[in-house]
């Protein structure tokens, strides 16, 4: 391969054309990788179906009906096992101590989401349980039961009842839940005016998070929580000093709370 040598060194020097031709002769001789094989895909038909249908089932309409129907059945089944009977009929024989508690305590927070009212509630827990027991149990129903009507709602009912929030209250009511979730939950604990059920599912669907939604539930519960219970406890002796104390404790609240939120509409219709 070499045509001539250095006359003055003696050493032999490459031509450019056969410098080339070597350069050519290599890249041809190296084996050039295959191309990898496209993967194989069933038909479309067989794939796109089961997608389609997890698509619609997964959809944020769909899950919002799946809520409205396990409300729905909840209240149905609570219309009929008719849970007002404890009050009436009292607390199973076979039931007693911690573990009356702690039953009453899960079926409470499963009537709260049932939308049962609280107040029944609190009144059999206090009748059932005295005082201190009852606001025990009450209370504790009291966050089970809001913290299981928030998970619903915001798993099943956010991503669809969010783009439905244009009205102006409806608005203002996001904002504040989602910017100051804590102190405005605490509000509406503090005043019985706001119902429970409805408190819970608009903080669902607002931006707030669990946390500070349980930690205001069960420190604005407590007032109106004891009221009733120490009222469900001493309702055979409803002249009591304890019994009257307990009723003043629920109605002057609740006064408060409706003066105030008439204040609110007022000063919202004037903007």
């Amino acid at each position: 391969m070499l045509d001539a040598t250095d006359r003055s060194g003696g050493t032999a020097t490459a031509s450019p054309r056969a410098v080339a031709t070597e350069l050519a002769a290599a890249a041809v001789s190296v084996p050039t990788a295959a191309p990898a094989p496209a993967p194989v895909l069933p038909p479309g038909p067989a794939t796109g179906l089961p997608a389609r249908c997890a698509r619609a089932l997964l959809s944020p309409w769909s899950r919002l009906s799946l809520l409205l129907v396990l409300l729905a059945s909840a209240a149905s089944a609570m219309l009929l096992l008719e849970p007002q009977k404890l009050l009436t009929d009292g607390w199973p024989s076979q039931l007693g101590g911690a573990a009356a508690i702690t039953v009453y305590a899960a079926a409470y927070g499963v009537c709260t989401v049932a939308f049962v009212p609280r107040p029944l509630l609190n009144l059999a827990a206090g009748a059932l349980f005295g005082s201190q027991l009852g606001l025990g149990a009450a209370l504790s129903g009291t966050v089970l039961g809001a913290g299981l009507a928030f998970c619903l709602g915001r798993a099943l009912g956010q991503d669809a009842l969010r783009p439905l929030l244009r009205g102006r209250w409806l608005k203002a009511a996001d904002q504040q839940l989602s910017r100051h979730g804590f102190r405005s939950m605490l509000a509406a604990r503090l005043f019985p005016g706001v119902p429970f059920a409805a408190s819970n599912y608009c903080a669902a669907v607002s931006r707030m998070g669990l946390l500070p939604f349980l930690l205001a539930t069960g420190l604005g519960s407590i007032p109106n929580t004891a009221a009733y219970a120490v009222a469900g406890a001493r309702a055979s002796a409803p002249t009591s000093p304890a019994f009257l104390i307990a009723l003043a404790c629920i109605t002057v609240p609740g006064l408060l709370g409706a003066v105030i939120a008439w204040r609110k509409r007022r000063g919202l219709r004037r903007r």
